[in-house]
């Protein structure tokens, strides 16, 4: 399938490889296809590209290939939606913040992750309240 979008131009990608946001992403409940493009394989991040907003891009990355802990407790009701029945399936993406003008001040926000099923393409933000979490994280605190 052709998808034309505005920071990558027109590009292919297999319609297999889009994901139902079942738990729409904050603020954008309107849409709920988006597909993760890794147009630099160099770099630990990807973009959450939304199939439906050709304008609507978000910088994404996994932090497990970062050096602290995280780590989440998913509730019944996400389980539920998201039809989690293995979580060798499960891949978990952060949106991040990059500043254009000083890129060593990206944030991660670790509150409200995003949680892929890669089983049944379905996926979700996830808020996680009480966790202590910050939406802003600063990705290079320790450097």
């Amino acid at each position: 399938m052709k998808l034309t979008t505005v920071r990558f131009g027109e590009i292919d990608i297999d319609e297999s490889r889009i994901f139902d946001f079942v738990l729409p992403l904050i603020g954008f409940d309107m849409l709920k296809k988006f597909v993760i493009l890794e147009p630099n394989k160099e770099t630990l991040f990807k973009w959450l590209q939304s199939v439906e907003d050709p304008g609507l891009a978000f910088p994404i990355i996994s932090v497990s290939n970062l050096n602290f802990d995280y780590t989440i407790d998913l509730p019944d009701n996400v389980v539920e939606a998201l039809k989690i029945t293995n979580v060798e399936s499960l891949l978990v993406m952060n949106i991040t913040s990059i500043p254009q003008d000083d890129p060593k001040g990206t944030t991660i926000n670790l509150l409200a992750p995003l949680v892929f099923n890669i089983d049944t393409q379905t996926a979700g933000q996830v808020v996680l309240s009480g966790s202590g979490y910050d939406i802003s994280y600063p990705m290079f605190k320790n450097n």
